[in-house]
């Protein structure tokens, strides 16, 4: 699940990391349907089928958040964006990466004040973003 701790990526690309999560989210779904996935997440039905159908339809991570808590034993959407942020932090910490550094290894265009922000939750992060930002993070892992 994408809110726990990453720290390596195995030689995946951030497109492969995405299609794990993503078929992580598609799991929560159809476990509990689309309709009642779409009742408790508040997200369309087409993007939640899309997801289900081994797309990737383009989610915050707010709302990816809301979809992975619909899998049993998973936290409330809230808790389950905090844990995956306080893991990018941490895993920051663990390989000794600061900011600058982060926003060098992403190719989204992301300068360091933005990455930083959308790290501590202070603007918004798109799920892409967020596999992204883990991927540079988990592959400068000691």
């Amino acid at each position: 699940m994408f809110h726990e701790q990453r720290t390596d990526v195995d030689g995946l690309s951030p497109g492969d990391l995405r299609a794990e999560y993503e078929a992580d989210l598609a799991e929560a779904v159809e476990a509990v349907g689309i309709d009642a996935a779409s009742e408790e997440t508040a997200l369309d039905r087409d993007r939640l089928a899309a997801l289900a159908g081994g797309e990737s339809p383009s989610l915050s991570l707010e709302e990816a958040a809301r979809v992975q808590s619909l899998a049993d034993g998973v936290a409330d959407p809230e808790t389950v964006a905090e844990m995956a942020c306080e893991h990018l932090l941490l895993g920051m910490t663990t390989g000794v990466m600061d900011v600058d550094a982060l926003a060098r290894g992403l190719d989204i265009g992301l300068d360091p004040k933005e990455v930083q922000q959308k790290i501590e939750r202070r603007a918004p992060m798109s799920f892409e973003e967020f596999v992204r930002i883990q991927h540079v993070i988990a592959s400068g892992q000691p």
